[in-house]
Order: C-alpha cells, then structure tokens, then sequence
C-alpha cells in the first residue's frame, strides 16, 4: 500500500513539472525579444600583475605646473547694468569781439526802411518842404521819437546847405556822422560782469514774459563765458514750469551752474541762494533770470523790488538789464517807464531787431530811460546776442 501511495505522488510531482514547462515555453515565445544595449567599450586600462608576474615599469606622463593651467573664463553676467547717460559737451561760444559786424545782414529790414530810405530821400536832386517831411516821416516810422527825430531833421539842413553839391559819398557820411551822433558813441555800453572784492557780480535781468527773457539770459551766459568769465545762474522765474529747465539747459551748454527751486517758489530766496553758490564756486558773474509775472496777487514791481533788496544783503546789484522786443516799438517804451520806476535800470537788451523795421527804437528807447543800449538780439541762433556797437549798427542800417 505505502508503495501505491508513492508513486501516485511521483505521478502528480511529474504531471506539475510538465504542465509547468508548458506554461514557461509558452511565455517565452509571447514576450518580445529584448532590444540588445549599445556595447560601451572602456578605455584599455593597464592589467594589473598577477601573482608571480614582475611588474612593468610606470610610465611619465607630463605634468603642468599651477602657473601653467588655465583657469575657466568667469561666466559673462546675463544682464548688464545700463550705461549712464554721457554728460552734455560743453560748447565753446563765438568771441564776441566784432559780433555786431559778423550780424549785419540781420538787419536788412531796418536797412532798407530807415537808412536806404533817407539816402534815397536825400539823393534827390532838389529837397524842397515835401521831401524833408517826408525824411520826418520816415524817422518817425521807424520810432526814432519825435524829439530825436526832430533834432536830426534840423541838423541835417544844416549839414546839407553847407555842403551844396551831395555825391552818394558824401551822403552817407554824412547820414552815418549824424546817426551815430544821436544814438550815443561815447555812452558806456559795458556789462559790468568782473568779479570784485565783495563777490561776483550780480546781473539781473527784467522784462515783461514773452520778450525772449530767459533766452537772453542763456545767451548772455555764452557772451560772457566766451569773455572767460565763470557764470552762475539763477533761476528765479518760477512761474513759468519750463523756465527753470530752459535756463538750465543753457547753462549746461556752457558748463555754467544753474541754482534752481520748485516751481512756485519765492523768486527772492532762490536768486539769494544763487549768489551764495557764487561766492561759494568763486564765479564771476551771477545772471539772475526773474519773473515776468507772478502767482500770487503780489505786484510784480514789488517782487522785483525784493528780489534786489534781498540779492543786496550779499552785496551790490551791478547790473539791472531791461530786456525788450524791438518789434514792439512804443508799447516797449511803456513798459521801459514802468521798470524804471521800480529798480534802477542800468542797461538795456533789445531784443529780435533782425525782425522789425524799426530800427530807431535804439535811439528813442536811451532817450525815454536815459541808460544805454547794450546788447541787441539778431536772431534764434545760440550766439546772435551782440554787444551793441553804434558804428557797427549805423554801417549795416545805411549799407556800404
């Protein structure tokens, strides 16, 4: 019996081991065949000895010092920081020496209305009554005054009964003899811009707004750097926003400082402050640009009149310039009283005298104020402010 026992367990032992063989052949075939992996092949290393071998001899490989490796290049930076803006060139102005002559074809309106004018009306061959009034009228016309024009009209009579026959020569030295001499040649027509013992001198420039204040203010700094002095500006004009960057954007032309405040300020403290900064930078001159009208309900003549009252406390005001638009003839004179009344007036600017033919306004703005003409504007160019010659002027009104 234990015999029958055992070999039907060797039976169900084989009849397992088969039907497994089954099942395993059966996966085999099923499964995809495995994809062969690329075969890496190492580099030959050297084989070690084996145990009775003698071992070979190492060989030298060459060495570099740690002067002679190179160290990796650093990693360039992904953002760069942005570069600062270059600062402006500063400009180096016209001299202004002979200014006047290198302008006078600027003034080819005023020419051909007042000094081709009267050598036409003189030039004629008979001068009765009609022509002499009409020589009044066109002096008249071109606001020379009615006093000035008056005088000149009486010495040129004179003049011309004297001389009997009148060649185009003789005319116009004549005509230029007795314009010089009722514009003024003996007049003193320097900006006073040297520095002295109390400080820098102090300019400061008034006029109504739209006469070219500011720019005339810019313009005189190039004057005056082209003369080698150092400048300081002051920009106390607060009511208008863009003056002060106007003012500024002059001054950096030149290299000259711009002392500036917020917009709306007291005109007074920052032209003092301005000073101060001169006298600190051991400047020349300080030009102080004011305003030309006001926020508040203060008179404008008031606050002119503080602004030289505080400006004072440093030292003197040597120079008050009256900046006025050539082309606004009589209304200018009426604006000259009103100024004059408030500060001293120690000079005046013309303004935009290449664009009017009214020339005569030099000669009766001196005789309303009693102060000299000292610069005249001939133009929108940075370097068409002129000193005020009056050979040079009365040359380009006549002609050659």
């Amino acid at each position: 019996m234990e015999y029958v026992i055992l070999a039907v367990v060797i039976a169900v032992v084989a009849i397992g081991a088969i039907a497994g063989l089954v099942v395993s052949g059966r996966r085999r075939q099923q499964l995809p065949p495995k994809s062969q992996a690329p075969v890496i092949t190492a580099p030959p290393t050297p084989r070690e000895p084996a145990v009775g071998e003698e071992a070979a001899p190492p060989t030298e490989e060459p060495r570099r010092t740690v002067e002679e490796v190179e160290l990796p290049a650093a990693p360039e930076e992904e953002a760069q920081a942005p570069a600062e803006p270059a600062a402006p060139a500063v400009e180096v102005p016209e001299p202004t020496a002979g200014r006047l002559v290198r302008l006078r074809s600027r003034l080819s309106r005023s020419q051909n209305s007042l000094g081709k004018g009267l050598l036409s009306l003189l030039s004629r061959e008979h001068l009765d009554e009609d022509t002499w009034e009409e020589i009044e009228e066109t002096l008249l016309t071109a606001d020379v005054g009615v006093a000035p024009t008056q005088e000149l009209v009486e010495r040129l009579r004179t003049r011309v009964k004297v001389l009997g026959t009148r060649t185009p020569d003789e005319l116009r030295g004549l005509l230029r003899e007795e314009l010089v001499e009722l514009i003024g040649e003996d007049a003193d027509r320097v900006v006073r811009s040297t520095r002295h013992e109390e400080g820098p001198a102090v300019v400061l420039v008034v006029g109504v707004n739209g006469v070219g204040k500011t720019t005339t203010t810019g313009k005189l700094a190039r004057v005056l750097v082209a003369d080698g002095r150092k400048v300081v500006l002051g920009a106390a004009d607060t009511f208008r926003a863009a003056a002060a960057d106007q003012l500024q954007t002059w001054g950096e032309r030149v290299g000259a400082r711009t002392v500036r405040g917020p917009e709306g300020g007291d005109p007074a403290s920052i032209a003092f402050d301005a000073v101060k900064e001169g006298i600190a930078e051991g400047a020349d001159t300080v030009l102080v640009d004011t305003a030309g009208r006001l926020h508040t309900k203060t008179g404008l003549m008031d606050e002119l009149g503080k602004v030289k009252r505080v400006v004072e406390k440093h030292g003197p005001v040597d120079e008050v310039l009256l900046v006025l638009d050539a082309t606004t003839g009589q209304n200018g004179l009426i604006q000259a009283r009103v100024f004059a009344e408030v500060v001293d007036i120690t000079g005046i600017v013309l303004t935009k005298l290449d664009g009017t033919a009214k020339g005569g306004i030099v000669v009766a703005v001196q005789r309303e104020l009693g102060v000299p003409v000292k610069l005249v504007g001939l133009g929108e160019g940075a370097d068409d402010l002129a000193p005020f010659e009056p050979g040079a002027f009365v040359d380009a009104l006549i002609g050659d």
